[in-house]
């Protein structure tokens, strides 16, 4: 089983509502944070997340 991980939310760093794999591939993702009320288009193509904004 490939491991899963909580992504972060890039402007508060909290732990948002959505996993992924560490193969996953995402682009232009809408990423909402339920703490900051925020929502960040990312763009995801490796683990460790880096945001592209």
């Amino acid at each position: 089983m490939k491991e899963c991980k909580w992504l972060p939310c890039p402007i508060c760093g909290n732990k948002t509502r959505d996993k992924i794999q560490e193969d996953a591939v995402l682009e232009n993702f809408s990423l909402f944070c339920p703490k900051c009320k925020q929502e960040t288009l990312i763009s995801i193509r490796i683990l460790p997340v880096s945001f592209i904004t």
